[in-house]
C-alpha cells in the first residue's frame, strides 16, 4: 500500500499544480487522527494545527470529529509542497471552510505557530472550552525557536 501511495502521490500530485499551488480534491477515505486524512488514499498532514495523538487527552475526540466532519465528503486540498514523513502538507476545505480552523474551534486540536504563522489564533481564542490548552501541551514542533507558549 505504501508503494502505491508513493507512485499515486509522485505521479499525480504533481499533475494538478495549477497557478503555483497543488491542488488536491477528492473525498477523503481515511482519517488517521485530528490532524491527518487520506485523500483518495494519498496522506494529507493540516498545516498549521497540532492535534493530539490518539493515546493523549482529546485525541480520540480529535480523531472522531474529524472523522465526522470530513469522512467520505470531497474536500479541496492546497499543498505547499512540502512533507512530513509519508504525508503531503496542505490546508484542506469542506464547503470552503477550512478544517483545521474547525478543529481548533471545537477545541480539539491548537494552533501551531512555527507553521501557521498566527492564521488559526483567533480561532484558538474562540475555541470550544475542552480545555485543551491545560490537557494538550503544545508540541516543541510548533514553537518558532525562544518562544515560550
Amino acid at each position: 500500500m505504501r508503494i502505491l501511495t508513493a507512485l499515486i502521490t509522485t505521479i499525480l500530485v504533481p499533475a494538478i499544480a495549477w497557478a503555483g499551488e497543488t491542488i488536491l480534491q477528492g473525498n477523503v477515505t481515511h482519517v488517521r487522527d485530528g490532524d491527518t486524512i487520506e485523500v483518495g488514499g494519498i496522506p494529507v498532514r493540516l498545516n498549521g494545527i497540532a492535534a493530539p495523538e490518539e493515546l493523549q487527552p482529546l485525541g480520540p475526540d480529535a480523531t472522531a470529529f474529524m472523522g465526522w466532519l470530513v469522512m467520505e465528503r470531497e474536500v479541496t486540498c492546497k499543498l505547499n509542497g512540502e512533507r512530513s514523513r509519508d504525508r503531503l502538507i496542505g490546508i484542506c476545505y469542506l464547503d470552503g471552510v477550512d478544517i483545521g480552523e474547525s478543529l481548533i474551534r471545537e477545541g480539539l486540536a491548537r494552533d501551531c505557530p512555527r507553521f501557521s504563522n498566527g492564521r488559526y489564533k483567533e480561532a484558538e481564542a474562540m475555541a470550544k472550552d475542552t480545555g485543551i490548552r491545560e490537557r494538550y501541551a503544545l508540541p516543541d514542533y510548533c514553537r518558532p525557536k525562544g518562544m515560550s507558549l
